[in-house]
């Protein structure tokens, strides 16, 4: 978890009920992506991330063709002026 996830919920008072607890949109909204994204991978690999059986070359393809995807957005954005 990112630091800024983990200081998030370390501010979190759990003596406070959920709904008067002061939250961030931002933190809020993309815990939300993560859900969502979570659910549709459920739906298309039949697994959840955790019980995936890939092994660990296989999650380092993953992250290497993620990674290189994010590139090409990069370089994408950076020639529309």
């Amino acid at each position: 978890m990112s630091d800024t996830v983990t200081k998030y919920f370390e501010n979190v008072d759990s003596t406070i009920p959920v709904d008067l607890r002061q939250t961030d949109k931002i933190v809020d909204d993309v815990i939300s992506k993560y859900r969502q994204r979570s659910e549709l991978g459920i739906q298309k690999y039949n697994t959840t991330l955790q019980d995936n059986p890939d092994g660990f070359y296989a999650f380092l393809n993953h992250l290497q063709e993620e990674l290189m995807d994010a590139t090409l957005y990069i370089e994408k954005l950076k020639q529309q002026k």
